[in-house]
């Protein structure tokens, strides 16, 4: 079985205790991005892990949802 290791790219921090942390990393030879709740420093059950592919369909679903509402402002 392949080892996950992931590679911190960035986070946004929500407040003193949460934040989410992204990152990326191989897990079974298939590249992958992670976004994932930590609290206090610790990982919880709250996120998501997606291949590049289906990463960059989600990236575009959110810049057009993005850019539908900034057109509304």
């Amino acid at each position: 079985m392949d080892e996950l290791s992931l590679d911190r790219i960035g986070s946004v921090v929500r407040n003193s205790d949460e934040e989410i942390v992204i990152q990326t990393g191989t897990y079974w030879n298939v590249e992958v991005v992670d976004i994932r709740w930590f609290k206090k420093d610790k990982p919880t059950g709250k996120g998501i892990r997606m291949n590049i592919d289906e990463a960059n369909k989600v990236l575009n679903l959110l810049r057009r949802k993005l850019n539908e509402n900034k057109e509304d402002e």
